[in-house]
Order: structure tokens, then sequence, then C-alpha cells
């Protein structure tokens, strides 16, 4: 199981890099340089490959194997670091914009590849819980180390530096995997035997078996909705620090170091909270917490100087923000994992990339919004409307596990 998880943790923290540079440094560049909300909200245009990754998945399930599916795209990504390395962003923020997206695709590639091969590694409750830590944690490790470290010293190291840096990181990640035992028995599978029937079948059957997986229609309304009250604070409230309060290098250590770490701190004790207690019942209570945070969090838009004790209410306010925010992405994903694993062994990476591709869909919508409606009705009103959307997300899952698709007795371990 440890194989595993070094496995998975390393290959999602790799994938959480270009994450890290996208919403944690660009903005903060943009915004320094004077650029209005509701431009640095349409950045988050360049993560649209991931909305596009459910029409590759397919590609994926079919052809080849994991491990060269993950080695290319890693490779690719580390290819990608050397060309920015030799870009300026004060004169070329177009290329920026072009490498930035380029490795969001490659990226997404990856992530199906490596989602494909968590499913079939994970076994049971316990190992999806652990597994989905791993998942998490590293995706947010690597965002913290690309948004939250280089931040703090790319004036320091300079923008080429950093991307020389990210190239090695990457290219050692691909050694790594070219190598690593834990994918030796799903490289080693043949074609399956019915290839030629599967290559035959129209997109309509592939979809109509996908929504068909037991509890997918619930899991769809679900991660496209439970993020949205919280992805709009957390994208907007560090720029109203930003604007009032803090320096782009406090931004980077409160909000992408110290914020962040809570969030992995979240993420880890949500998969030990599932080796104990129902993935129902711990939704239902961190669902609640998470709209009482924002709550809190809102009262702090009306004081507008600068203050020491404003400052440390802000950062205890983003830090239980992103310590619920990690808990309940842990508790999504094993959600979606336990999903996918009913459904059958030539859908499954196809399937869990179309919760992934509708989760990222949901929060990149709302995140694109967001500065907008900041610029347009101001922080007070734009925060009244993110707290509404927490708690009827809080309703919608309270319900669920009374009623509906979180019911206990419906989260049973599949067999195996």
């Amino acid at each position: 199981m440890n194989d595993k998880l070094v496995f998975l943790g390393l290959l999602y923290f790799v994938q959480g890099i270009p994450y890290g540079l996208q919403s944690s440094l660009l903005p903060v560049y943009l915004r320094g340089a004077g650029h209005s909300l509701t431009r640095i909200s349409f950045t988050k245009v360049l993560y649209f490959p991931w909305v596009l990754k459910v029409l590759w998945a397919p590609l994926i399930d079919r052809v080849g194997t994991k491990r060269r599916w993950i080695v290319g795209t890693v490779s690719g990504l580390a290819l990608t670091c050397a060309s920015s390395a030799a870009l300026a962003p004060e004169a070329h923020i177009w290329g920026v914009a072009a490498t930035l997206l380029a490795m969001n695709t490659l990226a997404s590639f990856q992530d199906i590849a490596v989602d494909g091969a968590a499913v079939a590694l994970l076994k049971g409750r316990g190992e999806l819980g652990l597994g989905n830590t791993a998942q998490v944690v590293g995706y947010k490790a690597g965002s913290v180390f690309a948004g939250g470290g280089l931040l703090a010293v790319i004036d320091v190291a300079g923008w080429a530096w950093m991307f020389v840096l990210l190239m090695f990181v990457y290219a050692g990640v691909a050694l790594f995997v070219l190598g690593a035992p834990v994918l030796d028995e799903e490289t080693l599978k043949g074609p399956p035997a019915d290839g030629s029937k599967r290559a035959a079948e129209t997109s309509w059957i592939v979809w109509r078996k996908l929504l068909a997986v037991p509890g997918t229609p619930w899991t769809v309304l679900y991660v496209l909705t439970y993020k949205l009250g919280e992805q709009g604070a957390v994208t907007m409230f560090p720029l109203f620090l930003l604007d009032h309060h803090m320096t782009a290098r406090e931004l980077g250590f409160w909000n992408g170091i110290i914020a962040m770490g809570f969030s992995i701190c979240g993420s880890s004790l949500g998969g030990l909270l599932l080796g104990q207690f129902s993935i129902g019942a711990l939704m239902r209570r961190v669902f609640v917490l998470r709209t009482i945070s924002m709550v809190f969090q809102s009262s702090l838009l009306t004081v507008l100087e600068p203050s020491p004790l404003m400052k440390g209410m802000a950062v205890l306010s983003m830090s239980v923000q992103h310590f619920l925010g990690g808990l309940i992405t842990t508790l999504t994903f094993t959600t979606m994992m336990h999903c996918t694993q009913r459904a059958e062994d030539s859908i499954q990476a196809t399937h869990y990339s179309f919760l992934a591709t509708l989760e990222v869909l949901g929060k990149l919508t709302f995140s694109t919004l967001a500065g907008g409606m900041v610029d347009w009705f101001g922080f007070q009103v734009a925060f009244l409307f993110f707290l509404t959307l927490s708690a009827a997300t809080a309703l919608h899952v309270w319900t669920a596990t009374l009623t509906g698709a979180l019911r206990e007795h419906q989260l049973k371990d599949p067999p195996k």
C-alpha cells in the first residue's frame, strides 16, 4: 500500500504545479500590474483543457498503457517548462499564456491516466480513503510549491530559473514512473479480448453506460455545485486583502503557503476519518461548518482599514476555509471513485474522467465569473451570494445523507 501512496502522491504533486502557477502566482502578478478583477478571472479559461478531457479519456482507456501515457505527458511538461524559461512575462504575456495552456493540456492527459491507474490499484474503503488523501494532498502540495513557494522567491531567483527548476522536477518524475514497479501488473496486461467490439461501440452507448452506473446522476449534480460558494470566496478574498491589507509577498506566504498547509492537513484528516466513520456523517457535519466559516469571512469585508488584528483574523479565516475545503475535497473524490468502481472495467477511466471534468467545470465556470460579480456589485454583495450557494450545497448534502445517494448502506465497499 505504501508504494501505491508514494506513486500516486508524487504524480498528483507534479499535476498540481500548473494549477499553483495559475491560481496563486499569476493573479497576484497581474493585480500588481494594475489589471482588473474581471480580466484576472478570465485567465481561468486557460484551464479549459480540463473541461475537454472527457473527450479523449476513451482513447487513454483503449490505446497503450497507463505507464506510457504518464511518462509521455510528464516528459512533455518538462519540455514545456524548458520553453517557458526562455520567456519574459513582461514582454511575452501571450507566450506565457500559451505555455500555461500547454501545461494544462498535458496535465489533463496525465490526470486521466493516473486516475485510471488509481481506480485499478485501490481496493476497499480503507485504501480508497488513503489513496484519495494521497491524491488531494499531493496535488495541493504541488500547488503550494508552485504558487506559494515560487511566488515567495521569484524576486530573487527570477522567472527563467524558476522554470528550469520545474523542468528538472518533471524530468525526474518521468524517470521514476518509467521504472516504477507498482505499474508492472497493469503494463503487462494485453489488449482486452473484446477490443474489436469496444472499438465499434458508439459514443451514445458509452454515454448510456456512464449514466447507468448506480449513483452517477446524484454525483454529477453534486460535483458541479459543491464548490461554487467556496470557490468564489477562495478566489476573491485574497484579492480583497491585496487591495486593502496585505502585500503580494505577504499573500504568497499566508495564503500560498500557510493556508494551503491547512488545506493539506484537512485533506489528510479526511483520509484518516474515512477509516472510522461513514462518509455521509462526515460530509453532513463538514458542509455545515464550511457555511459557518464563510459567515465569519464575509463579516471581515466590512473592515477596510489595515491593522495587525485584521491581518490576523484574515489569516485565521483563510486557514479555516482551506482546512475545511481540503477535508471536503478528499471526501468528494472518495465518493467519486467509489461510484466509478461500480462501473465495468472497460469504462472506468472514462467514467472517473467524466466526473472529474464536471468537478473542474463547476469550479472553473464560477471562478471565471466571480471577478466580474465583484467588479459589478462589490465584495460585500458578491460574498453574500457565495454564502447563499454554500448554504444551499450544505442542505443538498444533508438531504442526500438521510434519504438519497449518501445513505450509509449505499456506500458499502464494492465487491472484490
